[in-house]
């Protein structure tokens, strides 16, 4: 019988319904993927609320903990989608102190970062030991390229429109700046980020791979859906 996709709407706790029969034989590793400003952070850190609701185990990390150091991320120049998409985040070093551990044949002992972004100086917390059911909930940027697509268990691509994410890339910046609008932060968007994604859906076709599309145009009501692909297995 052919598989069909399931749609789904409404608070948050739908979504980890989606989530919640998913096994594997290690813990489970969650790409939330997405552009930035997409809300991709506001619904792992959700999702995390519910899954612990639910005596879940997670570990909640962050591309932005794994980032490369300002010379080397902006050597392309502060503007360079090209600078943003390949010389960003150490992909390496996320795979060998979290992804890997975590993943088949791991020891479970895992770094939750490498990168302090505040002082962009290397960070290294505490080796931990994970247990063997906990749920890693990742979220970030360019989470689905080839590089990283078969280091995930589930992957979630949070989508909205780009034009959208400029506007509420200006109202984040305007909170973080105050009562005036934070033009650097809209310029970055409109010559950096977006430009970026449009290389990234170019070149790794991320849609594609997600087992799970969450439509994020209204951040209060969010819609899903649910898609056969073969890294969803259920009991």
């Amino acid at each position: 019988m052919a598989r069909r996709s399931c749609v789904g709407t409404g608070h948050i706790s739908g979504l980890a319904e989606a989530i919640r029969p998913v096994r594997a034989a290690h813990p489970l590793r969650v790409a939330i993927d997405g552009p930035p400003a997409s809300g991709k952070t506001t619904r792992a850190d959700e999702l995390a609320v519910v899954l612990r609701a639910q005596d879940r185990d997670v570990i909640r990390a962050s591309i932005d903990d794994f980032l490369f150091p300002r010379a080397q991320r902006y050597r392309r120049g502060q503007y360079s989608a090209e600078g943003c998409y390949f010389d960003a985040h150490d992909r390496a070093a996320l795979c060998r102190v979290l992804l890997d551990p975590l993943g088949p044949g791991g020891d479970r002992r895992f770094q939750h970062a490498v990168y302090d972004r505040d002082t962009d100086t290397p960070s290294s917390p505490p080796t931990t030991t994970a247990p063997a059911d906990v749920v890693l909930l990742f979220d970030g940027v360019f989470l689905l390229r080839p590089e990283l697509i078969d280091r995930w268990d589930l992957r979630i691509f949070v989508s909205v429109p780009f034009e959208q994410t400029v506007g509420r890339a200006r109202d984040r910046g305007t909170v973080l700046a105050g009562s005036t609008v934070d033009t650097a932060e809209v310029e970055r968007s409109c010559n950096r980020y977006i430009p970026s994604q449009h290389l990234y859906f170019a070149t790794a076709r991320p849609t594609d791979h997600a087992d799970i599309i969450v439509y994020n145009d209204q951040l209060q009501r969010p819609t899903w859906k649910v898609r056969p692909h073969p890294s969803i297995h259920r009991i």
